[in-house]
């Protein structure tokens, strides 16, 4: 009959050597739904992530580790003079390359010298790959490697353990590192926790920021914030009070009663000043006076008389 034949035909394609099964098709189709999101790392007992976070639980009080993002891509640094600088400012370095046969001078023997003392890798390089790594700068034989910058995240400003006032200085639209360099200095030199950048359309911290900086990258933490208003919103919430520094300002510095308190001081760019947003998150705009033959100072100065004034008053009222 035909319709004992087609189910017979049924049977033989679904089969298989063990004979047919019923429903083997819905069992398919379940095998192939998902089982829902992947849990996250620090959910996963067997992840190194979940582990980490135990054991911040047991030492107490439940914070979560500091995080930390890559800085993204390396930095190549060419050149006899630009690389004895960076290695003399401590500019941190994971491959240094030499190429062959190179006619040493005193440069090239300081370089050796320093990378011996420091452990660092020292790899001899053909000419032909040295201009491929240096993407065919004058580098004169020499060049170094910069690993990618760990940034922290702004929410690790909020404890840190330095004395006083917590005090961070969040940049808006700097995009000089030599700016940035001298910032982090200057947060160093009068008392300050930490610096916040941007993730984007801003300066990060490359070895040009790292040899301004004279050292104080190396002791002063950076943050970088996916956004910079969200950032000054939590930091806000946490207790702070934001002060962003422009010269039509609702304060003189001078004036500034803020001072003593947790403080966050936004620094814009010295043509466009503070964002929209970012100005009106503030909870006062502060001026620097100046004579009228100056127009304005460059954001690095303006950091560092706003930092000093700031550390006189602090000092003043302890």
């Amino acid at each position: 009959m035909p319709g004992n034949s087609q189910r017979r035909g049924a049977v033989r394609r679904s089969g298989s050597k063990k004979g047919a099964q019923v429903g083997s098709g819905g069992q398919r189709r379940r095998g192939l739904e998902g089982k829902g999101p992947t849990p996250k790392a620090s959910e996963r007992p067997n992840h190194k992530a979940y582990k980490t976070d135990k054991a911040a639980d047991k030492r107490g009080g439940g914070r979560p580790p500091q995080r930390r993002r890559s800085g993204g891509s390396s930095e190549i640094v060419a050149g006899r003079n630009p690389v004895i600088e960076a290695l003399r400012a401590h500019v941190p370095v994971s491959t240094m390359y030499v190429a062959g046969r190179i006619e040493s001078d005193d440069r090239v023997r300081e370089a050796l010298t320093i990378a011996a003392d420091r452990g660092l890798p020292v790899l001899e390089t053909p000419r032909s790959e040295l201009d491929r790594i240096t993407d065919g700068a004058v580098h004169q034989g020499l060049a170094i490697q910069v690993p990618p910058y760990e940034y922290a995240h702004p929410s690790d400003l909020v404890d840190s353990d330095l004395p006083g006032a917590p005090l961070v200085v969040a940049l808006d639209g700097i995009t000089d590192p030599r700016n940035l360099g001298a910032i982090v200095r200057s947060v160093a030199a009068f008392g300050g926790h930490g610096v916040v950048v941007p993730s984007r359309r801003s300066v990060g911290m490359t070895a040009s920021a790292w040899k301004t900086s004279a050292g104080a990258a190396a002791r002063i933490p950076v943050a970088q914030a996916s956004n910079l208003t969200r950032a000054l919103e939590d930091y806000r919430k946490a207790g702070f009070f934001v002060v962003g520094l422009d010269m039509d300002g609702d304060v003189s510095l001078p004036g500034l009663s803020l001072a003593t308190e947790p403080l966050v001081v936004v620094v814009g760019s010295e043509g466009k000043g503070l964002s929209r947003l970012v100005r009106e998150t503030c909870d006062q705009i502060v001026s620097i006076p100046m004579t009228s033959s100056v127009e304005s100072l460059n954001a690095g100065l303006a950091t560092g008389v706003t930092l000093y004034e700031i550390a006189r008053r602090r000092a003043e009222s302890a």
